[in-house]
């Protein structure tokens, strides 16, 4: 008679420390997971329209050109008008004064000018978009909170490195929100990281948060920016 023993394996399996879209992680400076905070489903949970989302991005890069290139045509360049030698007997090609364009140190041709490089959409659209990028980053858990209160008076880089470590972010490009972008402890503790970025809760957009793999609402960060862009409130 042949017996069998049954075996009995144990396995450890992580828990999953965001339960759905609707909530968040709170995180303390160590690394530890210490809540949730439920996040506004008005803001946090939008459909993707990826016709809106480059509209922005295009306009938002557009808008980035400063427009103050500028080179001087042949009556710009200063210089005698004379022409350089007479126009016949000599054999030579035609020309006119040195200043013409196809001299070194002449005038160009066709080139660039002081302009305006202006696209908008309207600002409905725009608070779309961000809702947008907001509910992409929701869905992918790529946002998170941060009890930043144990930082203390002094700043100390290496305890956001450590965080950083903890939470296994380490080179990734990470946009800080904060409530307001004063000078305290905590924003002199981050400015020396290459890879992390900070911005006022007031001014996020869309191309800011496109453009960084992390999402951190500091402090009370998350509810300054849910009365600032909330659907009802008006700016």
């Amino acid at each position: 008679m042949v017996t069998t023993k049954k075996i009995t394996t144990t396995t450890k399996v992580k828990v999953k420390e965001v339960i759905s879209q609707d909530e968040v992680n709170i995180y303390a400076l160590s690394g530890k997971a210490i809540g949730t905070e439920k996040l506004d489903k008005e803001i946090f949970q939008h459909k993707d329209n990826p016709e809106l989302i480059s509209q922005y991005v295009r306009m938002y890069l557009h808008n980035q050109h400063q427009g103050t290139a500028s080179t001087k045509t042949r009556a710009e360049v200063i210089g005698s008008s004379k022409k350089i030698y007479r126009q016949k007997g000599t054999g030579r090609a035609r020309h006119s004064a040195a200043k013409a364009n196809l001299f070194r140190g002449g005038g160009v041709t066709f080139g660039p000018k002081p302009r305006v490089f202006s696209l908008s959409i309207n600002k409905k659209q725009k608070k779309q978009a961000l809702f947008i990028t907001l509910s992409q980053k929701a869905k992918t858990k790529n946002i998170r909170i941060l009890d930043a209160s144990d930082i203390g008076t002094s700043p100390k880089t290496k305890t956001i490195v450590s965080f950083f470590k903890e939470v296994e972010l380490t080179g990734k490009k990470t946009l800080f929100v904060l409530s307001k972008l004063e000078k305290n402890p905590f924003i002199l503790s981050v400015q020396n990281i290459k890879s992390l970025d900070m911005i006022q809760a007031s001014i996020l957009n869309p191309y800011e948060v496109l453009n960084h793999k992390e999402v951190i609402f500091v402090d009370d960060a998350l509810k300054t920016f849910v009365s600032h862009f909330a659907p009802q409130h008006e700016n």
